[in-house]
């Protein structure tokens, strides 16, 4: 049989070819035709059928009847599931087989906030060039992200996952300065990103700074490009900025970052509010909520 005359390798790359956690039939059939090709292929069909284990149980916590249904899914929502590291790791491996999806939650209860969670570590780190390619709408509530997930995610948008996002919501997420420096590199020159929701996360006027007023590039970009071009919506609310961050972010919008910005959320910070007036003052046609808390961000 001419499939026989492969060599292992030459066999290990056509069943990779054929890998697919959500429908692994053809995998098993190529590797079942005779006993020279499966014994070659043997450990990584076994990898196949954990994937695909792991891929329906996934699927299970999220309501998905089958794994058809997952894969063709355009909306992804886990509430109040309490996913794992591992699960959060499996998600990540599936952004590649997952091309129907435009959004995806992931929240969590408030009880549960404090806990020690890497798995947006986990799931970022497994994020490779292209994944998620449909992807709109990523949200994260109660779910701690931290500095080094926030780093992580930051590096699987420069490898080129989730190239259509638009709007990126990580309220309560354990960010600090550290965390929203690294993030901030690979979001402000983002062609599609209009809405960016940062509630209650621990960052101050460094990683503001960071976003929106990151140092020239040693460079000139060419033809020239304005941070933040679409964004219209930013959320601060209850983080550290303070008057110096504000001051920061006043004279960016002065000097034309942000150039569609119409809502911008300061409240519950430091910042006086002289500060925060002179940010709106900087670009007329800004508005916000005018209590300072209780934002629309409170239903992410």
């Amino acid at each position: 049989m001419a499939l026989s005359m492969l060599s292992g390798d030459e066999q290990g790359i056509v069943l990779f070819q054929l890998y697919n956690v959500f429908d692994p039939r053809l995998a098993v059939d190529f590797s079942s035709v005779s006993h020279e090709v499966w014994e070659p292929t043997r450990a990584l069909l076994q990898q196949l059928r954990a994937d695909h284990k792991a891929a329906a149980a996934l699927g299970h916590k999220a309501g998905m009847r089958s794994c058809k249904e997952m894969r063709e899914a355009k909306e992804i929502k886990w509430m109040g599931k309490a996913l794992s590291e591992t699960d959060l790791a499996t998600l990540g491996t599936l952004g590649s087989v997952l091309p129907a999806l435009e959004r995806l939650e992931l929240l969590d209860s408030p009880t549960r906030v404090l806990r020690t969670h890497w798995g947006m570590l986990r799931l970022a780190e497994r994020l490779g060039a292209g994944a998620l390619q449909a992807l709109t709408y990523f949200a994260t509530n109660f779910v701690r992200v931290g500095n080094a997930g926030a780093s992580a995610l930051a590096a699987a948008l420069d490898r080129g996952a989730l190239p259509q996002l638009k709007e990126l919501y990580l309220g309560n997420a354990a960010i600090g300065d550290v965390g929203l420096m690294g993030l901030a590199s690979a979001l402000r020159w983002r062609p599609t990103l209009e809405r960016l929701i940062l509630w209650r996360n621990p960052f101050g006027d460094k990683g503001i700074a960071a976003l929106v007023a990151p140092p020239p590039p040693q460079v000139a970009p060419s033809p020239p490009t304005r941070l933040l071009a679409k964004l219209k919506e930013l959320d601060l609310e209850d983080t550290h900025v303070t008057d110096a961050g504000c001051a920061v972010l006043a004279a960016a919008l002065d000097s034309g970052a942000l150039p569609d910005l119409t809502r911008l959320e300061l409240g519950n910070i430091p910042a006086s509010a002289a500060a925060k007036a002179a940010v709106y003052a900087a670009r007329g046609n800004l508005v916000h909520n005018a209590s300072g808390s209780g934002s629309d961000s409170d239903s992410y």
